[in-house]
């Protein structure tokens, strides 16, 4: 049997290409935090003020985001930190973490503003809708361009993306409550207010849903989403009689690892070989870190031959 490590083209995922991008994004997670947190204490201000359950909903989830920001800021940072003796692939994962405590995060502010809402529907007070609103709107204005400043690096990273999608819920939420607002000052119909923090609850948890089941689903090591051809590539290169052993996983919100023997009872294929198949992994699979066996020998029968074998 031999050993090769195919993932010598690191090309763009390599620390130097990660370096330079991740400074945008961090001055983008800089601002971001920033105005949220200015949002955040307007909010809460004016929702004691104007007695309004559904600002100070739309205030604690901010402040969720807030959270969920400066997670999603220091896991991308420690991205970017090179391997130890003891993390030999460095902190990638930590954005996988963050981005599945930023879900859970969530939630947890949302069943405690849907409590609040249901609680405030027997006694719903009285609220100054004008105030509701022009908070509100001022919310739309800082989340969605906080929103657009994450716009760009969340494409290919659901860390960011989780982020950036947050910042958007909070946008939309926003015209939520100032549609409350304005309902309140047409009709006088307070239980609005509480109606507008249970369709906000309902509309944190759909949204949020999806960025939680993508994140469980990168800590468990499924395989990444459009990688489901990888097995028939390997099967279909010149010489391979078979594969087995085949392992595809996230190393971060980023970037994917394989693993993979290779049956090749011709003869060893040379590095050439090996450098080919590991940048079509890249170009094809955006996988970019390939480690690849060559077994040349029918008479030593792998103990790793069985797929259902780990």
């Amino acid at each position: 049997m031999e050993h090769d490590h195919a993932n010598h083209d690191h090309g763009g995922n390599g620390r130097h290409g990660h370096h330079h991008a991740a400074r945008p994004v961090g001055r983008a997670f800089a601002a971001a935090v920033a105005l949220n947190i200015a949002l955040v204490i307007a909010q809460v201000v004016y929702g004691l003020l104007a007695g309004s359950v559904a600002l100070l909903a739309d205030a604690a989830h901010n402040f969720g985001d807030v959270l969920g920001l400066l997670l999603a800021w220091i896991a991308h940072g420690a991205a970017q930190r090179p391997p130890t003796a003891r993390y030999t692939y460095g902190f990638r994962s930590a954005s996988i973490l963050a981005a599945l405590l930023n879900a859970i995060l969530l939630l947890v502010a949302t069943g405690a503003i849907a409590w609040e809402a249901i609680r405030r529907f027997a006694d719903p007070g009285e609220v100054a809708g004008l105030t509701v609103m022009i908070v509100a709107a001022i919310g739309i204005l800082v989340n969605g361009g906080s929103a657009l400043l994450l716009m760009a690096g969340s494409k290919g990273d659901l860390n960011i993306r989780g982020a950036f999608l947050h910042l958007l819920g909070d946008a939309a939420v926003s015209v939520g409550v100032v549609a409350a607002g304005a309902g309140i000052l047409l009709t006088g119909w307070q239980w609005l207010d509480p109606l507008a923090s249970l369709a906000i609850s309902v509309f944190i948890v759909w949204t949020t849903w999806g960025l939680l089941r993508g994140a469980v689903a990168l800590s468990l090591d499924a395989v990444p989403a459009g990688t489901g051809q990888v097995r028939r590539f390997l099967e279909g290169l010149e010489g391979v009689s078979g594969i087995h052993d085949l392992h595809i996983w996230p190393m971060s919100t980023t970037e994917t690892a394989l693993t993979v023997h290779l049956e090749m009872p011709g003869g060893h294929p040379g590095d050439a070989f090996l450098l080919q198949a590991a940048g079509d992994l890249r170009r094809r699979f955006a996988i970019g870190h390939a480690t690849v066996q060559v077994e040349v020998g029918r008479e030593t029968a792998c103990l790793l031959a069985p797929d259902e074998i780990v």
